[in-house]
């Protein structure tokens, strides 16, 4: 009976040591050979951007899916999913015209996604500069048959950038609806980003119904603010020509690998990140970071010989960028066949040095997971009070899914953020084995531990 006592009270401190060097042969094993740096490689390299629609994303369907078959993943699917198809055409022209002190000069610009294009014979009209939504509605008819300026900054005070990224990124995703309905031409955004450079960003804007659709560009901040400065010194007409357009939707697939669970193979932990990128630059960060790394962490179960308890899911969503049909299909499918996702984990910040997990889902669940924070302290893994989980995982939410996020530093994101600036060259490989590290690490512990 003694030695009954002794076992009971041993048994936490002897599945904590279990764990604990698990997740060190984890983390050793991506550091010693590791394939997310090199998949990545391939992935921005020989296949490059990758936008819904397009033959690149097609092209990365494919990549993705053999890849994870020669893993020996039990099995690797496609999941059809109809995706937008927006092309973005000949090069953006954004030129200010006849300025007291600068002449005529052009502005680095790229069209926001989704935006509708000029055409040939573009659109000239006086800027008027406005600091975001709210004085447009102040302004109200005053920006009829004009061009409006959204020159809102990201607020440098808010330490997380995502933080400022939310404040600031409303002029881009509903900038050209609020503009459009008192009678604006098209619209100029100041780059989402807290870089001052000669690069602009894109990203997706979102029109309301039965509101003219406007065209809609971004430039850089530099350039942004050069037009400010112009703007406080005379009136000024500039020049927009972009030939973007909506094509219509196309075939696409979410692709998705699986290890079947060995005792609970009804109970599924998804990790996955986002495979569609925007049209510039290579989507190394966004998110053909994720991508890898989800791979990566499923990878690491066959490498290191661990046989699931519960059944694992490395997903590649299509068409976060946007539609977010790839994250919204999989939730219906999911939902449809009666799964039971107890976790769904998702890196979408960027492939930078990993600092925690945000989570989103019931207290109790959050309270199990945060009691795992101790085996991932030696990895410099340790800010486990943010919430939230991730754009694709988002649907699965109402089904009762703990939603995880990985959260790496912020700090750089939004220099490389939907711009032509992220490629590959700029992904540290270090701080990208580390981010798929924690991701198997985080999964391992799921899978051993289930959620209560």
């Amino acid at each position: 009976m003694k030695n009954l006592i002794t076992l009971l009270l041993l048994l936490p401190t002897l599945s904590f040591s279990q764990h604990e060097e698990m997740i060190k042969k984890i983390y050793d094993e991506t550091l010693t050979d590791g394939h997310v740096y090199e998949n990545l490689r391939v992935l921005c390299k020989d296949i490059g951007n990758r936008l819904s629609g397009s033959p690149e994303a097609a092209a990365a369907v494919e990549y993705t899916r053999q890849l994870m078959e020669s893993y020996g993943f039990d099995t690797v699917y496609l999941q059809p999913v109809m995706v937008p198809h927006w092309v973005r055409g000949k090069k953006e022209v954004v030129r200010a015209i006849n300025s007291e002190k600068h002449g005529t000069f052009e502005m680095n610009a790229l069209a926001l996604g989704n935006s509708v294009g000029t055409g040939s014979d573009g659109i000239l009209a006086e800027v008027i500069e406005v600091s975001g939504i709210d004085e447009v509605n102040e302004l109200g008819k005053k920006v009829e048959g004009k061009i409006v300026f959204y020159n809102g900054e990201m607020d440098p005070t808010i330490i997380n950038t995502f933080g400022a990224y939310g404040g600031a990124v409303i002029q881009r995703s509903s900038g050209a609806s609020e503009a459009a309905k008192f009678g604006a031409k098209a619209i100029i955004i100041r780059s989402v980003t807290n870089r001052q450079d000669d690069i602009p960003h894109t990203g997706s804007l979102r029109y309301k119904p039965l509101i003219n659709q406007i065209p809609a560009v971004a430039i850089s901040t530099n350039d942004a603010d050069k037009l400010s400065q112009v703007l406080k010194e005379q009136k000024l007409k500039v020049y927009i020509e972009t030939h973007c357009k909506q094509l219509p939707d196309v075939l696409s697939y979410n692709v998705i690998g699986e290890l079947r669970g060995s005792e609970f193979p009804d109970e599924i932990i998804a990790v996955g990140g986002h495979l569609d990128s925007w049209d510039v630059g290579e989507g190394a960060h966004d998110d053909g970071a994720g991508c890898m790394q989800a791979i990566e962490a499923v990878r690491l179960f066959k490498a290191l010989g661990i046989t699931p308890k519960r059944t694992l899911r490395a997903v590649m969503w299509m068409n976060e960028e946007n539609g977010l049909r790839g994250g919204r299909e999989y939730a219906r499918v999911a939902k449809e066949k009666n799964e039971k996702h107890i976790a769904a984990l998702e890196s979408d910040s960027g492939g930078f040095q990993p600092l925690g997990f945000s989570m989103s889902g019931t207290d109790e669940q959050k309270d199990q997971v945060k009691k795992w924070r101790d085996y991932f302290t030696p990895y410099r893994v340790w800010d486990f009070t943010q919430n939230g989980g991730g754009a694709d995982i988002g649907p699965l939410s109402p089904q009762g899914t703990l939603l995880i996020g990985l959260r790496p530093s912020t700090q750089r994101y939004f220099i490389y953020h939907h711009t032509p600036a992220d490629v590959f060259e700029v992904v540290d490989q270090r701080e990208l084995e580390l981010g798929a590290a924690s991701m198997g690490a985080m999964m391992y512990l799921l899978d051993q531990e289930g959620l209560k």
